[in-house]
């Protein structure tokens, strides 16, 4: 997925998701089963964008949810007491791949380490793609930037160094993002 489509999609489920939410509890009747349904909307809608970005995606992602809503409905009229939740051992098998939010979270988080290596000086930065991205050694790299090793090491630690406190930096203000988004989602 481009670098553009992987931005968007964050603001896309931040911008939905409480009204999304709203709208299947109101058809199904059941705020758990809006929720999965929800889920397995995003979890959709973010494969399929895999390809490329609708013209409307709020409108996909309404009508992909509307669409499984309907046939979670079409299950409880066909076997009303499975969907009742006795007997139906297929919701407490754990889910084999990854959700949409750990999958969104992943990807904010691909983000922001791309941006900081793009922030760092640039031997800092020529040194640490070689050492992690080419797993050359110190002194390879050394060799192939003629420079001297310790000049190698020392690039490599402050490299290091400036991408954990950038990182800690970034991730202490999406926390505050997030849940500002939250709330404001919870208040409309």
């Amino acid at each position: 997925m481009p670098k553009n489509r992987r931005a968007r999609f964050p603001a896309l489920y931040a911008a939905t998701i409480a009204p999304l939410r709203r709208y299947l509890a109101r058809m199904l009747g059941s705020h758990t089963d809006a929720q999965d349904i929800a889920h397995d909307a995003y979890a959709r809608v973010y494969q399929a964008m895999n390809a490329k970005w609708p013209d409307h995606p709020e409108a996909y992602l309404f009508t992909t949810a509307k669409r499984l809503a309907l046939n979670q409905i079409k299950r409880r009229q066909i076997a009303p007491e499975l969907s009742a939740g006795h007997s139906n051992i297929i919701e407490f098998t754990p889910a084999s791949t990854p959700g949409v939010e750990h999958l969104v979270m992943v990807r904010e988080e691909w983000l922001r380490l791309e941006a900081a290596i793009a922030r760092l000086p640039p031997g800092c930065r020529q040194v640490l793609l070689l050492r992690k991205v080419e797993q050359l050694s110190h002194a390879e790299i050394a060799t192939t930037l003629g420079i001297a090793i310790s000049t190698v090491e020392k690039q490599h630690g402050r490299a290091l160094r400036l991408l954990r406190a950038a990182l800690q930096d970034s991730s202490r203000n999406n926390c505050q993002n997030h849940t500002e988004a939250d709330d404001e989602a919870a208040s409309h």
